[in-house]
């Protein structure tokens, strides 16, 4: 959240007090939560953005964020009137989300003109023209909006509003202003009027009215509330901003102290701390150097001295500036919120050290609290003496520069021309508003000031969601309905496929069903229950591989088979030597020499970068071949069995138990609801993605992996389950498991659409034909998948064929100019969690998270739904709401556009060479997204919903506070109750079809936009024949055709 504008006042405020050291440190630790949660980016981990205001209803807390970051709660106006001509919202919702707004309201009368209801109705569906004074005036005295009626004013109404005017001046004696009006008219007399002439008339008249309501419900002028912080009373003052000063150097030092190994020089002394080794470095006059901090060496000299403490600093700066004790929780807050980013990050470091090899001590936010309000301090008073001439005590200032502001702001024309508006569209005349009284104006522009743009673009926002809301509740209760219909015989699937629940599968797991319609496919958190601290081939350390709300207790490490021991130490060398020799050219180059080498040399470096370019994919070719020289030996192994009793990275503490790994396997499987006829073939497919030039590449991988790649995952469970020790331990527990299925773990890349097998050699010789089957089948669905993902890129032909889109998504993971390696989780809106038959066929385009839960296994107390939800929910509400937030305002709570954006310190990216840390997702990853909060549609029972809600604190505020939509499915009938007002409601569809396609290429070709709803008859599984290898045969020449 980046805020440049005047911080407002918001509700972070303390009670008055003295405020001790604890005190003080409860203050920070509490305007802390207001930061941004984003960590390093290697570790980009979805979340709510607005996590601190969680406990709040999600409509008053996008408000209350409003307030203090100053971001929008929203979509614009002008997008909500773009989907309103489009058909995307209705007006039948925009009357329906009203009347529920309203309740018993809705017939509250509006100064005898109307009812509430009908007035908030019609500024829904006329847009109320806005602008600055300055604006306005220009454009009343340029264009003749107080002479013709607005477009949008029904024909009738206009007759209707003229014919009061005739009557009025014909039956009435004429007032000295209607009169004064009359004769400035200029138009001749009367009785030589035309339509226009009389239409001009009314309005000028009406404008004079609306001129004098507004003068009697004294809406002239709006007085500036006085802010808090010293800042914001500065910059209105003098139009100066402080912090312009303060940034640069604050920026230059936290990125040095924060640096990871991107730096060229270490900090002195930072392993004082932050406080101290500001002041070791700065103490030197010759070092602050800017005029505006020529007292700092001074100031530091004191500090030193005195020994004072960064906690003592921060009360001391409060005490000099003239913050009064019960301000100082909206002062602190606001004064980290000056550089979220930054403030945000050490305050990650320092409370997740275990992210990073070089972390921050505990103390460290409080100590660039400290730190910043020296400078500001400073800052401050170089503004008071340049712009004010000021020359008294800091403590003064603040009241010395609010008398010398502007404090008044006119609003005069702006209230005139929207009463003026809403007279028109409502039909009010002249001759009718004239007679209310000033009490009855005052009543009329409260009104308006009740419903303003905020409150209108929220009613926007929900008759947006109601109506997918409806059109998504509508096709699930179809194609269940149909699910249901159909003659169910179990009979073994050609193979299974579990994926991960993340949306873009969603497309993956279509396209292997309609290939082959006998395969089973199931979603399930992409770490497979499998929490572990994972050291592949090539890495130099561990990494957490499961949600980030995990702490793994398990090390797995992949080894290189014996044979290729040697070799793969040879290999590794040269890694190391390589990546040594990189290191320093790089830091050489930025010295006397190396840069002139790099300014003589630099040339030779364009032809590479050129070739990355313009032959993306030759260029990848070139440099896998080269590659090949240092990259692991093709055997690997994973060591996922230990020995000793306690887990750790040691060589006997490593892996897990026989008894660790049965609890693993029986927990997905019962999971996803696979406890009986296995195929012969079961895969486990983790995803991830890869892409170059992409500094949000950990953004592209596993949300449940922590932003790693799932692949790891996939195979150290495929490992497990295919132990004869681990079967026989689940086959006591019920889920048997047969000797001829074999598990494969795969890894699946979202970006090119690759899919990468593992642990081959370990397949028995029976099950290579089957395999070949199985490839073939996964190879067809990541061609069609590819195809439809290339219809969203504009450089892509809309025509084109499988074969040339993947060509295509394979191009765009190799470019180094590409800003748009894959759209990810964009136009992300529902989570099914249930059987798959009954979203089985149904054309979701990638906009699904998909997960498998089967009711009937679970126990009484919904043990199984209450772990699928503990995960499912709060990660896919977490993915959403973070577009929700990136896309309605991608300045504040996005990172902007991806093209200036730098990295930094190695730990995240700002804009050019000095700027707040950018936090959320760039414009280029949102660009296609639809914000609506998530619909959650589960198959359980309101009962069982509402007692995970209470059990799972998290899920209870998600539903409860309307973060997300819920609905849930009884699939015996299925009907479906929607969680609305707390608490469940019946649902009825809009319809009694969906559309219907032969498959899903049948229904997206030629379409770039979001397409509705529609029955893709190719998944549908087949009776006659339950073998795969013909139906895969026959799916593929149908696919080419």
């Amino acid at each position: 959240m980046h805020d440049d504008t005047t911080s407002s006042d918001s509700s972070t405020t303390s009670t008055a007090g003295d405020y001790q050291p604890d005190n003080l440190l409860h203050v920070i630790e509490h305007a802390s939560h207001f930061l941004p949660a984003q960590g390093p980016i290697e570790v980009f981990v979805h979340h709510n953005t607005l996590h601190a205001f969680e406990h709040l209803p999600f409509d008053q807390a996008v408000r209350a964020a409003w307030k203090i970051y100053g971001a929008q709660p929203y979509m614009s106006k002008q997008r909500f009137r773009e989907l309103f001509r489009e058909g995307r919202i209705a007006e039948s919702d925009l009357r329906t989300v009203l009347h529920e707004d309203l309740g018993d309201e809705e017939c509250v009368p509006v100064a005898g003109l109307g009812s509430r209801y009908d007035l908030r109705l019609a500024m829904l569906l006329h847009p109320m023209r806005t602008a600055p004074e300055d604006e306005l005036r220009w454009a009343i005295a340029e264009t003749d909006a107080l002479t013709r009626f607005r477009d949008d004013v029904n024909l009738v109404q206009i007759e209707q509003m003229v014919m009061a005017t005739k009557e009025s001046l014909a039956t009435e004696t004429l007032s000295e202003p209607l009169q004064s009006r009359i004769a400035s008219f200029g138009r001749g007399a009367r009785t030589k009027w035309g339509q226009d002439d009389w239409e001009a008339f009314t309005l000028l008249s009406l404008w004079d009215t609306c001129d004098t309501g507004v003068e009697l419900a004294d809406r002239t002028l709006t007085t500036l509330e006085r802010p808090k912080r010293l800042r914001d009373v500065l910059l209105i003052a003098t139009g100066e901003d402080p912090d312009r000063f303060v940034h640069e150097m604050l920026i230059r030092f936290t990125a040095t102290f924060i640096d990871q190994g991107f730096a060229s020089w270490n900090l002195p002394h930072r392993d004082q701390g932050y406080f101290k080794a500001f002041v070791a470095l700065y103490i030197r006059e010759m070092i602050a150097g800017e005029r505006w901090a020529q007292g700092l060496s001074s100031e530091l000299q004191k500090i030193q001295g005195a020994r004072t403490t960064a906690i003592a600093s921060i009360r001391q700066s409060l005490r000099l500036m003239g913050v009064e004790p019960q301000d100082y929780e909206t002062v602190i807050t606001q004064t980290l919120l000056a550089l979220p980013g930054w403030a945000g990050m050490v305050a990650q470091l320092a409370d997740a050290p275990h992210w990073v090899d070089r972390p921050l001590p505990k103390d460290t936010l409080v100590e660039f609290l400290a730190v910043r309000l020296l400078l500001d301090r400073l800052a401050a008073k170089h503004v008071a003496v340049e712009q004010l001439g000021f020359s008294g005590s800091l403590d003064q200032l603040s009241d010395y520069a609010w008398d010398r502001a502007n404090t008044s702001q006119k609003v005069h024309l702006q209230n005139c021309f929207l009463v003026f508006q809403v007279a028109q569209i409502m039909g009010w005349d002249w001759s009718t508003l004239r007679e209310l009284d000033r009490k009855q104006w005052a009543l009329i522009f409260h009104e308006l000031e009740s419903f303003d743009e905020v409150h209108r673009r929220r009613i926007f926002q929900q008759a947006y969601e109601r109506k997918y809301r409806d059109e998504s509740l509508t096709a699930v209760a179809l194609t269940s309905a149909r699910a249901k219909s159909r003659p169910h015989t179990r009979r073994r699937p050609s193979f299974q496929i579990a994926c991960c629940l993340d949306d873009r599968e969603e497309s993956f797991r279509r396209y292997l069903e309609e290939t082959d319609p006998n395969c089973e496919t199931f979603g399930a958190a992409g770490f497979f229950a499998v929490a572990m601290n994972y050291q592949g081939a090539t890495d130099a350390n561990y990494k957490p591989l499961c949600p980030a709300i995990v702490t793994p207790n398990h090390f797995v490490r992949e080894n290189v088979g014996y044979t290729f021991a040697g070799e793969h130490r040879r290999r590794a060398a040269t890694r190391r030597k390589l990546g040594m020799a990189t290191h320093r050219w790089h830091s050489r180059s930025r010295g006397f020499i190396g840069g002139a080498l790099t300014s003589i040399l630099g040339s030779l470096a364009a032809f590479p970068l050129v070739s990355r370019v313009l032959f993306p994919r030759l260029t990848a070719q070139i440099r896998r071949k080269a590659g090949e020289l240092i990259k692991p030996p093709p055997v690997t192994q994973l060591q996922l069995e230990r020995y000793k009793p306690d887990p750790g990275p040691e060589d006997g503490n490593v892996g897990y138990t026989v008894e660790e790994m049965i609890v693993i396997v029986e927990r997905l499987l019962r999971d996803i609801g696979l406890t009986q006829t296995f195929s012969r073939i079961v895969v486990i497919t983790g995803h991830g993605s890869s892409s170059v030039n992409n500094p949000h590449e950990s953004a592209y991988n596993c949300g449940a992996c922590a932003g790693k790649r799932g692949g790891p995952n996939a195979r150290a469970f495929a490992q497990m389950a295919n132990d004869w020790r681990v079967r026989r331990g689940v086959a006591q527990n019920g889920i048997v498991i047969p000797d001829d299925t074999t598990f494969l773990g795969a890894y699946h890349n979202t970006c090119d659409d690759s899919v990468v097998w593992y642990d081959l050699d370990r397949m028995p010789p029976s099950h290579f034909d089957l395999f070949e089957t199985v490839k073939r089948t996964c190879d067809e669905a990541r061609l069609r998948n590819a195809h439809e993902r290339a219809r969203r890129f504009e450089s892509c032909e809309i025509d084109c064929t499988p074969e040339e889109a993947l060509r295509h998504v394979e191009r765009r993971s190799e470019d180094l100019s590409q800003v748009r390696p894959e759209y990810n989780h964009a136009t992300d809106a529902l989570c099914f969690v249930g059987q798959r038959e009954w979203s089985r066929g149904l054309f979701l385009d990638r906009r699904a998270f998909l997960t498998s839960y089967e009711p009937e296994q679970d126990d009484a107390e919904h043990s199984i739904l209450l772990r699928i939800l503990s995960a499912a929910i709060p990660v896919c509400a977490g993915i959403n709401l973070e577009y929700y937030f990136s896309a309605v305002d991608n300045i504040k709570y996005g990172s902007g556009t991806k093209l200036p954006h730098n990295i930094v310190s190695l730990l995240g990216v700002m804009e050019g060479a000095t700027s707040d840390l950018r936090t959320g997702l760039y414009r280029q990853m949102i660009e296609i997204h639809e914000p609506m909060r998530i619909l959650f549609v589960i198959q359980t029972t309101p009962e069982a919903m509402l007692s995970v809600m209470d059990r799972h604190e998290g899920i209870g505020l998600l539903c409860r506070g309307d973060w997300i939509q819920l609905a849930v499915l009884d699939h015996a009938t299925s009907k479906i109750q929607l969680w609305h007002d707390g608490k469940f409601v019946p649902f009825e569809p809009e319809a009694d079809q969906l559309p219907i396609a032969q498959d899903s290429v049948a229904w997206f070709r030629g379409h770039r936009e979001n397409l509705p709803f529609a029955w893709c008859e190719a998944a549908t599984v087949s009776d006659e024949n339950a073998e795969s290898e013909s139906l895969v045969a026959s799916g593929m020449e149908a696919g080419r055709a």
